[in-house]
């Protein structure tokens, strides 16, 4: 649970350093924008990392298992920015394409050998 928490805190900082510019600073020069991004970054690293670490060393999930919990966090919380935030709409293939994300984790999970 600290993994998941972890992670999800972090790539809510990513998708803003990452996207945030598109919305909120926009009339800010590119390399303003880039050291802004860079800080925002800097606290999504400061969770990532120790994600991570606990994910792997006391979780006992595999590193292709954080990797692909990692992305379908990302995903979800880059929809909910780009819905909410960017007021961009889903369309059907997105659907697809995330439902696509959620069963490859399904699978990453799936281990029978």
């Amino acid at each position: 649970m600290r993994t998941f928490l972890l992670l999800t805190l972090s790539n809510l900082f990513m998708t803003f350093a990452w996207y945030g510019h598109l919305k909120f600073w926009k009339d800010v020069p590119i390399w303003k924008t880039i050291l802004i991004s860079w800080g925002i970054a800097f606290l999504e690293y400061c969770l990532m990392v120790p994600a991570n670490r606990i994910g792997y060393a006391e979780d006992g999930l595999s590193g292709f298992q954080l990797k692909i919990l990692q992305e379908v966090i990302t995903i979800t919380i880059f929809v909910g920015f780009a819905i909410l935030v960017l007021k961009e709409k889903m369309k059907w293939n997105h659907a697809v394409s995330f439902f696509l994300v959620i069963l490859a984790v399904v699978f990453a999970f799936y281990d029978k050998e």
